[in-house]
């Protein structure tokens, strides 16, 4: 048995006594063949905005699955023998670094060129304030922007927002030499603890899985967009639907959603969304996402019901948060939407952001039912 093996059986082990529409949603050996193509992406640096190495990495793991793969600005498009009965998204970038003169370094989602996009109700800026403090004694490494070639590391040694610039500002050890346009990626592994798995998840895990439903033998269509968290890969998918002259009502986006508590994201696996601040989803592909959830015996429920809910209590109201699919569907009435389907995490925007193993093979599960 592979090293891998061992783990998802240990992982998985502590659930037996759950029913077993929730403790073994997978095989196991499936489950390790997702958590090695995991683990080998988290390694791979894609920092919001120095998206290029990444898509690279990508393209060759698609192509040699038999997956027809293009590349446009913005945007990698994978399909497969029937392109349009189901289409899968997933934004690529990762939070991270840039170097934006001597020795300074922000927060690269929220630096001055990209906050024309940014509209102050996203769920990145409103956790700004949140994750203010998380960072101090986090490793760092820097890479070529285009090539993602290694070039050293550093260490986080303070960070902190400046209200002038209304960004989050890195005080760095190690790194004093970068010239400016430089990324910075946080050092992440994939980390296991009894059950759950931990790293920077947002959003390598859902590439991660949609690689794996090509190897499935998954047939439709995925993309994979880049800056989203700097509010900008919604334009990079809706190009390519223009493009293609292309519409749809069955565009399924893959995501984490952040819970404020490990009790709060446990009681669901799978969190689905009926709109967002910016549009109402598809109701039909919402409500299928539902049904198949609970024909499988997975647990789901509705992130804006969730926040409804919080917001009773609240002084100052959580936002639904502006989402690319929400954008996608404002922007074209309705001709380009479909919905959302995430896995419930803590930590988020971190690099220990932490999903159950349970929550992970929920949705692999789901969308499984969608191969063949």
């Amino acid at each position: 048995m592979s090293p891998l093996n061992l783990v998802v059986d240990q992982l998985v082990a502590p659930r037996a006594a759950q029913p077993a529409s929730t403790a073994d949603p997978i095989a196991l050996e499936g489950l390790a063949d997702f958590l090695e193509i995991l683990q080998f992406l988290i390694r791979e640096p894609s920092v919001v905005g120095s998206e290029d190495a990444f898509f690279r990495v990508l393209r060759r793991e698609l192509e040699e699955v038999g997956a027809e793969v293009s590349y446009y600005h913005g945007v990698l498009v994978a399909q497969g023998r029937r392109p349009h009965e189901l289409m899968l998204s997933a934004h690529i970038d990762r939070h991270g670094l840039l170097c934006t003169g001597p020795n300074e370094f922000q927060y690269a989602a929220f630096i001055a060129g990209n906050q024309s996009e940014l509209t102050g109700d996203s769920v990145s800026e409103q956790m700004l304030h949140t994750i203010e403090n998380r960072f101090q004694g986090q490793r760092v490494q820097a890479h070529l922007p285009y090539t993602g070639t290694y070039i050293g590391q550093g260490v986080i040694t303070n960070s902190y927002i400046c209200p002038e610039r209304k960004n989050l500002i890195f005080e760095v050890d190690g790194l004093d030499y970068l010239q400016p346009g430089t990324p910075v990626s946080f050092l992440d592994r994939l980390q296991f603890n009894d059950g759950y798995i931990s790293a920077q998840l947002d959003n390598v895990i859902s590439a991660a899985i949609i690689i794996f439903l090509f190897r499935c033998g998954f047939e439709g269509t995925a993309l994979f967009t880049a800056q989203e968290e700097s509010g900008r890969s919604w334009r990079y998918a809706l190009s390519w639907f223009q493009r293609q002259r292309l519409g749809t009502d069955r565009l399924i986006a893959l995501d984490t959603s952040p819970y404020h508590s490990r009790e709060a994201a446990d009681q669901q696996l799978v969190t689905l969304r009926r709109k967002d601040a910016s549009a109402d989803f598809a109701a039909a592909i919402t409500q299928e996402l539902s049904d198949r959830c609970t024909e499988l015996g997975i647990p789901h429920s509705y992130k804006d019901d969730y926040i409804a809910v919080q917001n009773l209590t609240r002084p100052k109201p959580y936002s639904l948060g502006r989402t690319e699919m929400g954008r996608l569907t404002a922007a074209t009435n309705g001709a380009v939407t479909g919905t959302t389907l995430q896995i419930p995490t803590t930590e988020y925007h971190t690099a220990t952001e932490t999903a159950s193993l349970a929550s992970v093979a929920a949705v692999i599960r789901l969308l499984q039912t969608y191969i063949g």
